[in-house]
């Protein structure tokens, strides 16, 4: 209705033509109006095929990304099927399929997989998260676990219908 009046408009993504696009990334399009979507979108890009190619030269991404030195990886950090934005240190724990954008601290022996880090996120050391998104300035205090108990997590956090937790902005989660 809002269309047909003029009120909004819409973009044909299939129609988009995107520089050196394949079958597989044409017309990639997907609604992020639920958690688990957006979760799902994020998870998209860690693929090892991703349907979303951020690599593209020729169909660059602009950003105005925050002035930081590049990500360091450091006492045997590590990620896989990770993107890591700038200003990040991954100190001795480990990311696997996980999106952690700029200036985010991860510590010693901390495990975080299919994950969704938001800016600023501080993980103390010996954490274990999984399926999860944290917000904006979420801190994670030492030893803490967050989605392997879904009751527990439900009692602090929000849970949503396929499982994934949200923790918000600038809470800190403890044991």
């Amino acid at each position: 209705m809002m269309t047909k009046d003029g009120a909004a408009k819409v973009y044909d993504f299939a129609n988009n033509i995107v520089p050196e696009e394949t079958a597989r990334d044409k017309g990639y399009w997907r609604d992020v109006g639920t958690i688990d979507s957006h979760y799902d979108a994020h998870m998209d890009l860690v693929s090892v095929h991703p349907i979303f190619n951020l690599y593209n030269r020729n169909w660059p991404i602009l950003t105005n990304p925050p002035s930081l030195p590049p990500a360091k990886f450091s006492e045997n950090g590590r990620a896989f099927d990770s993107v890591v934005g700038a200003g990040s240190i991954i100190a001795g724990g480990v990311l696997s399929s996980t999106v952690a954008p700029y200036d985010v601290l991860v510590g010693k022996d901390s495990v975080i997989e299919g994950s969704v880090l938001m800016p600023s996120v501080r993980i103390g050391d010996k954490v274990k998260i999984r399926n999860a998104i944290l917000d904006k300035n979420v801190v994670i205090e030492p030893g803490a676990e967050i989605g392997f108990d879904e009751e527990r997590d439900r009692a602090r956090f929000t849970v949503s219908d396929g499982g994934i937790v949200v923790v918000g902005k600038g809470e800190i989660a403890t044991l």
